[in-house]
């Protein structure tokens, strides 16, 4: 039997510690410093982006009395302005939309494709794997992007705004510019050698020569110009004509530095590949957790199978009344478990038979939740199950390794007055994508076809996840949205991180729901990712406290990493009133805002 959630949830509003709720929108215009806030309580909507530039664009449309989609797809176009290394118009994503008016949610399926040409050697050369940093910075890494078809999607369908008004926000913001602070200097420098290879991105990123300077005006004439042609023409214009023509001439004839001794190997993208470019509607995924409904992307994203079938696996574990010892172990367990079946089943349903409804039935997740034992340490890689006949806790078979995937992406998550909520993760793959600038456009082209396991891992092993014609990579992707009993949202949430965003949204999910954090903590909590490996990545407040010695005292073992995603989210609070989080620290911090403050 599922146990209701034991509490009211509207009494995780915010930590004593952290509260802020002064973070409405600033005027648009100017360049001056917007200030950051973690998190925001009011009315009439709220918007959570890492970037404050973009979460007020998004609060602009709103205060105008557009939609949370129309808010959501403003705050995207910024952030393309504004986090160009992590999203923007040449890469992809997954929506999550919550009717209130309906109380149900739909996503849409913005993955980028592989060309129509491109088979299961895309990434072999002369029988051997291409070395993946000469994969990335390539022609041959870049699939047809699905970012803008995504935006008139979803407008087409929910919004109640064109999107030439809604790009006017990000074009502004594109040629005024905004203020270059820590972050953005920091992904420029760690990406400065490969944008040297090609000359349109040294001059767009690297002005005159040089790393942008803290507190100076970055602007972007190129993108604000592209804005204004897609306002015009409508999306269409970057799957057919001249813009389109750009990018496929980019993507087959990379502009490489001659001087730079770089093999910038081409790619082959065509016109056709473009023009027949389409996002899917597809529903969502949905697993009972103690009496919610958890909603979010099916297939090609991996992020709600395997989240919901880690939550089904803890399912039947109080952990609100676990140590902080036994939370993190079954936490642990829970995400390598669900890790190994993602990687034998998960991949593009359009091409591979992938056993959704099965890998997040209870009937499975009871059959893998045996495995895990209190007093030991299952030894990674853990062989994967079989959800079609499960097996009482079988660890036979051969484990799938876990690809790797860049943490170059972006979440952002709305909601609006009238109750509709979008959760929306957005990427052009690791930071800086390809590295490759379409001359004259001012964006950066994606490299998510190396997302795509280059080789098969083992002959004895189908992997899902092997490039196809017109395949959609397998991604991690976890924007999600929580209902309660009567179909009404609690939480959502999601955040980037490659493989790292499904424990992310899973340790946060968790540690909301479960360990009755307010939600800026929930997101603020020092973060395990187990994605099973030999050994379980910490960051620096996991790394460096007593809980480690406790872990590995059961038998884990441990690495550090500095920093592990970057969540946003929003939660519905009593008399209309909405919360919205986002980090702390991370990525310099997150910015949250509402149309209208609470006193």
């Amino acid at each position: 039997m599922r146990r209701p959630v034991a509490r009211k949830l509207s009494v995780l509003a915010v930590s004593a510690a952290m509260v802020s709720v002064g973070a409405a929108a600033p005027p648009a215009a100017g360049t001056d410093p917007v200030e950051k806030a973690p998190v925001a309580v009011g009315y009439g909507g709220a918007v959570s982006s890492v970037d404050a530039d973009a979460s007020a664009a998004g609060i602009e449309v709103l205060r105008k009395g557009g939609n949370a989609v129309d808010a959501a797809v403003a705050t995207a176009a910024a952030l393309g302005v504004t986090e160009p290394y992590s999203a923007g118009i040449g890469g992809g994503g997954y929506f999550v939309y919550y009717d209130a008016k309906s109380r149900t949610v739909r996503t849409i399926d913005g993955r980028e494709t592989a060309p129509l040409t491109a088979d299961s050697g895309l990434f072999v050369e002369n029988g051997t794997a291409i070395p993946f940093a000469e994969a990335v910075s390539s022609g041959l890494s870049v699939g047809t992007p699905g970012t803008p078809a995504t935006w008139q999607q979803a407008l087409d369908k929910w919004g109640s705004e064109g999107l030439g008004t809604l790009l006017k926000p990000a074009e502004r913001l594109a040629r005024d510019g905004f203020v270059v602070d820590d972050t953005f200097r920091a992904q420029t420098a760690s990406n400065e050698t490969r944008f040297r290879y090609f000359p349109d991105t040294a001059q767009l990123f690297l002005p005159n020569g040089a790393l942008p300077v803290v507190g100076s005006t970055f602007k972007n004439p190129d993108l604000a110009r592209t804005y204004a042609e897609l306002a015009r023409k409508g999306v269409g214009a970057l799957y057919r004509g001249d813009l389109a023509d750009d990018i496929v001439d980019t993507v087959n004839h990379p502009p490489v530095d001659p001087s730079s001794g770089w093999k910038a190997r081409p790619g082959d993208l065509s016109a056709e590949d473009l023009a027949t470019y389409r996002t899917r509607s597809q529903a969502p995924t949905r697993t009972s957790y103690h009496g919610l409904g958890v909603y979010s992307m099916a297939p090609s994203s991996s992020g709600g199978t395997t989240v919901g079938e880690a939550l089904n696996i803890l399912e039947n574990t109080d952990l609100s009344k676990a140590s902080e010892v036994q939370y993190l172990h079954r936490y642990i367990e829970a995400s390598r478990i669900a890790f190994a079946d993602r990687g034998r089943w998960v991949g593009d349903p359009a091409f591979e038979d992938v056993p959704t409804k099965e890998l997040l039935s209870q009937r499975y997740a009871d059959s893998r939740e045996c495995l895990i034992k209190d007093d030991a340490v299952l030894t990674s890689p853990v062989a994967p199950g079989d959800p079609r006949n499960p097996a009482k806790c079988d660890a036979s078979g051969t484990a799938a390794p876990t690809t790797y995937e860049g943490d170059s992406t972006t979440h952002l998550t709305v909601a609006d007055k009238w109750g509709n909520v979008v959760s929306y993760t957005l990427t052009i793959e690791q930071t800086g994508g390809s590295g490759i600038t379409v001359p004259g456009r001012g964006f950066i082209l994606n490299n998510e076809l190396t997302d795509f396991s280059f080789a098969p891992a083992s002959p004895a092993v189908h992997d899902p996840n092997l490039p196809g014609p017109g395949k959609r990579p397998r991604s991690s992707m976890s924007p999600t949205i929580v209902l309660d009993q009567h179909n009404k949202p609690v939480v959502a949430l999601g955040s980037p991180g490659g493989a790292t965003i499904i424990t992310t949204v899973l340790q946060t999910l968790t540690g909301f729901l479960d360990r009755g954090l307010p939600l800026v903590d929930a997101i603020a909590a020092p973060r395990a990712s187990q994605r099973n490996a030999a050994q379980t990545e910490l960051e620096p407040g996991l790394y460096d406290s007593k809980v480690k010695a406790g872990l590995e005292a059961i038998g884990h073992s441990f690495k550090p990493n500095p920093e592990i995603g970057a969540a946003t989210g929003v939660q519905r609070l009593p008399g209309g009133k909405w919360l919205a989080a986002a980090e702390t620290v991370r990525r310099g911090g997150g910015s949250a805002m509402v149309v209208r403050p609470a006193s």
